[in-house]
């Protein structure tokens, strides 16, 4: 009976003991923390799936006792103390094997973990160590000033105490390995490890310590060297001072003491040489530490210093020897006060001839022409009393030059002082007057606009009460009244047109942006005027087509045939060619009016169509009607249209002509100026301003052929009395520029006398050579002076290889831009006697057109690379005269290719229309594109951006990674 109990608790005890024997094995096995970490990963997976097996032991136990149980119920009480004893150890043996498991496992996990977080933190060290050798490896970066060079010491400074601060979590990191090198024996963390990491880490803090001491250096020896500049500023400013003090105006010393104060000063000199040599030599050091800028910078300075201190030297020295001259000069101080008397009274005469001419109060103008020939008159006014400007300088120079000497000049100073502010007055008197003259013109040319602005209103009042009339006396009572509206449309649209053929005239008085603006707003009015004047022609045609109702078909037939008849005869005798710009005019809004009046006759023919109910002879007449109203709009619109060009063409001449003119008579007088003064020329400034003069020359001889050019066609579209009357004008203007140029030729002979003048005088001193020829040197062909490719591929490299090359550049691109210009000259100066003559000269034209590009893209290079200070003033220049070169050669294109034989003007006008049609197309189809390209960067913009984390909890990762595991000083966690 209690044989099979027995064996089942033999059994069950010999199971659990042989599975807990498996498993104290297997964890014998894997109980080791030694080795890489691959095989600790691997033992520490195994110990997991060790202590997952619990459960099954725990069963296995659980038999043990059940079986315990059913024997201890069916045995003796012999074998109760065995079968207890055999289930204490039992029981012993499992909780052995369950601590074991645990303890095993936790010991594993706890070294891995300590290895993981060890890893973590050496990721974070090596991390700062690359950072600190991306900040250090690089070389010093030369700063602008000392200001610069302190801010860069301070952040080097900052990173030295960064390295400082990471020596104690180096050491930290360095315990930590050590300790997990006793328990894992890995190489990873043996003593050379520790070692290379303590190695990196002083090399990062060596080049930090060399940084810091290398800009500490750097920085003391700028700070020292502009201590030093700064008190010879001082002291500069302080002998300036005492300078002034002894050689103003206002001194009262006599010349012995003057002379004796300027004999102390002669020490102070060479005093100041010796320390303005001493800051060079330390300025060769610390320029060496400085960026480019920097070091260009304190160069100025230098220079500016040496350029004060020989000044100084130079106004002592001259000072000095005026004093020792004094007594010797008496006679030549006479007679240059007599001289400057007469050139003060040549200039009070001049001043009063200029208040004679342009500055007497008129009366009001009564018309347009008179306002804008006020306006130019008080320009050209202007324009005369700034180009005194140099004289009154002069005559302030002279006269101090000669208060210097103790002369009684009080009574010729007070006169020059009067002249000088009536001059001054008379500029702002001028100013005003101009100013007032172009308000007026504004306001005068504004009148349309406002005009039409109430004739808006009254259409429209008109059109909402028109639009339906109940009876037949309010059509006879509103039918006049729209008749009247239409005529002051017309007379509008007169004005109007007018308007928008005086460009040239706009953009000459209010400049090119006002002017824009103006006939952009006179475009719009026009715009709106006609969608107006056609709804009140519909209207009209309305109101006589009910009126019509009321009468018979003879009676509506007649009247616009006399009509018709009528405008015919008035459109014959319209068309023919007038002398002048006022008869091109006036022929311009009469052919207008006609035109309106055409449109008029159109609609009411369609209106009187219901009247004809049938009948084919009336249909016939109607329809012979109709076609000779159309017939009649056609030429009134190609009378418009030539009509419109001739006073274009016509307005355009004028202007030009009156500008060159004008240019004309302002160079007459300056030149006459220069070469009527008798006195001594005060050498390069004179000579300066004549060259400047004279360089205008070749622009105004182009433009002057131009303008012939301009003026044979105008001939050609003008009556044979105009043409006479425009061929003399050129004939004049071409009289008056050879007066100008032998005017010039005079004044070139009187330069090249002035300065062989000079060349004799300075003949016995040493005269220097200097060699300014080119690096890469020039190869000039007689055909083409500056070849193309090399010349765009030697501007390309020296912009690529240099950009201190610019003013080489700059020489480079005058040069070509000179040689283009002459090249254009020739072209408009070719006689065109034949068609072949007239084919050469477009393919030229065409040939300089296609070097246009060439152009564009070395001046941008030339944008690119950024001017210096003081080049930038002499590239605004360059940008004029490049914008005036492309302007020329496209009107030179326009007009040249107008007036040669073989091109009709309508296959050019037929042109230009599609040209304009297919850009405003392509236009219509940009615009709701770029519109939505707007919206989507606008959507863009709105769209909030990504933060990273920045918060000062989580900045020092390297600390936080040993939060919980570097404080724990206790066994392993069980």
């Amino acid at each position: 009976m209690t044989q099979q109990p027995q064996e089942g608790f033999d059994r069950s005890v010999q199971e659990a003991r042989e599975w807990m024997k498996a498993v104290q094995e297997r964890l014998q096995i894997n109980d080791n923390t030694q080795g890489p970490r691959a095989a600790l990963e691997a033992r520490l997976r195994e110990t997991e799936k060790i202590c997952q097996l619990e459960p099954e032991g725990r069963v296995k136990v659980d038999l043990v006792l059940r079986a315990a149980e059913v024997l201890l119920l069916s045995c003796n009480d012999l074998q109760r103390p065995e079968i207890l004893a055999r289930l204490r150890d039992i029981k012993a043996q499992w909780e052995e094997t369950v601590t074991y498991m645990t303890h095993c496992h936790s010991r594993i996990e706890w070294v891995w973990l300590h290895w993981s977080e060890y890893l973590l933190a050496q990721d974070e060290f090596y991390r700062w160590f690359q950072k600190m050798l991306v900040l250090l490896e690089p070389p010093v970066e030369l700063q602008l000033g000392l200001k610069e060079k302190q801010w860069q010491l301070s952040h080097a400074q900052v990173l030295l105490q960064n390295v400082h601060h990471q020596a104690v979590l180096l050491d930290r990191l360095l315990e930590e390995a050590a300790s997990l090198f006793n328990r894992i024996g890995d190489p990873s963390v043996d003593e050379d490890a520790q070692k290379r990491m303590k190695a990196e880490y002083h090399a990062v803090k060596t080049k930090a310590q060399e940084r810091v001491a290398l800009l500490e250096q750097v920085a003391q020896e700028h700070e020292h060297f502009q201590t030093r500049v700064d008190d010879f500023q001082l002291w500069l400013k302080a002998v300036v001072d005492k300078v002034n003090s002894c050689l103003g105006r206002k001194c009262t010393l006599t010349a012995e003491h003057r002379l004796s104060a300027l004999q102390d000063m002669a020490k102070d000199f060479s005093r100041s040489e010796d320390s303005l040599k001493r800051l060079e030599e330390q300025a060769a050091g610390v320029i060496q530490n400085t960026s480019p800028l920097g070091a260009e910078k304190i160069t100025v300075e230098l220079e500016e210093m040496r350029k004060i201190l020989e000044k100084l030297r130079v106004l002592w020295e001259e000072e000095q020897g005026q004093l020792r001259s004094l007594p010797k000069s008496e006679g030549a101080r006479e007679l240059q006060v007599r001289q400057l008397e007469a050139e003060l009274a040549e200039f009070k005469k001049d001043l009063q001839k200029l208040a004679e001419e342009g500055l007497e109060p008129t009366a009001k103008a009564a018309s347009e022409d008179e306002l804008v020939a006020r306006w130019r008159r008080y320009s050209v006014n202007r324009a005369a009393l700034a180009a005194e400007e140099p004289r009154v300088d002069r005559l302030q120079a002279q006269l101090k030059e000669l208060m210097v000497f103790p002369n009684d000049l009080q009574q010729l100073s007070d006169s020059l002082v009067a002249a000088i502010q009536e001059y001054q007055s008379m500029k702002g008197k001028t100013t005003r007057l101009r100013n007032g003259a172009e308000v007026e013109l504004w306001q005068r040319f504004q009148r349309p606009l406002q005009d039409l602005q109430l004739w808006r209103a009254l259409a429209q009042r008109l059109l909402d009460v028109t639009a339906s009339l109940p009876d037949l006396p309010s059509i006879h009572t509103f039918l006049p009244q729209l008749e009247a509206a239409l005529a002051e449309s017309s007379r509008l649209k007169e004005q109007l047109t007018m308007l928008q053929l005086k460009r040239d005239l706009l953009g000459s008085i209010f400049g090119p942006e006002r002017a824009a603006a103006l006939l952009e707003q006179v475009v719009s009015s026009v715009r709106d005027r006609d969608l107006l004047h056609n709804s009140l022609l519909q209207r009209k045609s309305k109101l006589q087509s009910l009126l019509a109702q009321h009468k018979d078909f003879g009676a509506a037939f007649e009247p616009l045939q006399r009509k018709l008849w009528d405008l015919q005869i008035r459109v014959q005798a319209e068309d023919g060619l007038q002398w002048d710009l006022p008869g091109k005019q006036a022929q311009l809004s009469r052919l207008q009016g006609l035109q309106e009046e055409g449109l008029d006759l159109g609609a009411q023919v369609e209106a009187a169509r219901p009247l004809i109910q049938g009948n084919l002879g009336q249909q016939h007449k109607m329809d012979q009607l109709s076609a000779d109203c159309q017939a009649l709009q056609r030429t009134l619109e190609d009378l418009v249209d030539a009509c419109r060009q001739r006073v274009r063409e016509h307005c355009a001449f004028s202007h030009k002509l009156l500008e060159l003119r004008q240019w004309m008579a302002a160079v007459t007088q300056k030149l006459e100026s220069y070469r009527g003064d008798a006195g001594p020329w005060d050498a390069e400034s004179r000579e300066v301003l004549v060259q400047r003069l004279l360089a205008e020359f070749p622009e105004r001889e182009a433009q002057l052929l131009l303008i012939e050019a301009q003026g044979r066609l105008v001939m050609k579209n003008s009556s044979r009395e105009g043409a006479t009357a425009v061929q003399l004008e050129l004939a004049e203007l071409a009289e008056s520029w050879q007066a100008l140029k032998l005017l010039e030729e005079s004044l070139l002979s009187l330069i090249r006398n002035q300065k062989m003048q000079r060349t004799e005088v300075d003949s016995g001193k040493k005269m220097v050579f200097t060699n300014n020829i080119p690096k890469a040197g020039f190869l000039i062909n007689p055909l083409d002076p500056i070849p193309r490719h090399r010349r765009q591929a030697n501007l390309l490299q020296e912009e690529g290889s240099n950009r201190e090359d610019f003013p080489q550049l700059l020489r480079n691109f005058e040069q070509w831009l000179q040689v283009e210009n002459s090249k254009l000259v020739r072209i408009i100066a070719m006689k065109t006697a034949t068609a072949q003559d007239v084919r050469t000269r477009e393919m030229k034209l065409q040939d300089l057109e296609a070097r246009v590009p060439e152009g564009q893209q070395l001046f941008e290079n030339l944008l690119h690379l950024g001017p210096a200070r003081g080049t930038s003033d002499e590239l605004e220049d360059l940008r004029y005269r490049w914008m005036l070169y492309k302007s020329k050669l496209k009107d030179s294109r326009h007009l040249l290719t107008q007036s040669s034989p073989g091109e009709p003007t309508g296959f050019q006008k037929t042109r230009r229309r599609g040209l304009g049609s297919c850009f405003w197309k392509v236009c219509r189809v940009a615009l709701p594109l770029q519109l939505l390209l707007l919206l989507l960067l606008l959507l863009l913009f709105m769209l909030p951006a990504g933060r990273e984390g920045r918060s000062c909890t989580l900045a020092n990762t390297f600390a936080r990674s040993f939060r919980l595991m570097l404080r724990y000083h206790g066994p392993p966690p069980t």
